[in-house]
């Protein structure tokens, strides 16, 4: 069964109040209890710390460069993801819709790639 990514963003400048809090995760663990139950839950994890506490590695000429602080710059940050199986697209877009309410926040659903090198050429995606 497909596998699909679905992230979601934070604005760190923003102060989220403590009930809000609660219930975000009263909700989330509601959602992870029925994506177990549907045989979809394969995996989750949240960010420790806001985008300050990231590092970007890049390789340049022959050496590495480390760089303190997010990939890119931009007003919200990836602070989390669930990993899911569904049939199909339609499908994790459901899900979607139910993590966007549990989380309170924009969801971005993404198709995890089970190809094979040949497959990632022939799509034009090849590794750069």
């Amino acid at each position: 069964m497909p596998q699909y990514l679905l992230a979601l963003y934070r604005d760190y400048a923003l102060t989220i109040p403590p009930e809000r809090t609660r219930q975000v995760w009263a909700d989330v663990n509601a959602l992870g209890d029925k994506l177990t139950a549907a045989g979809a839950f394969v995996f989750q994890g949240g960010l420790d710390g806001g985008p300050e506490s990231a590092t970007v590695v890049r390789k340049s000429g022959g050496e590495f460069v480390l760089t303190d602080g997010p990939y890119t710059e931009t007003k919200e940050h990836l602070a989390g993801f669930w990993i899911i199986s569904a049939a199909d697209l339609d499908e994790a877009l459901e899900w979607a819709k139910l993590t966007a309410a549990a989380q309170q926040r924009a969801i971005e659903v993404r198709p995890l790639f089970d190809g094979s090198l040949d497959d990632a050429l022939d799509a034009g995606s090849g590794a750069q």
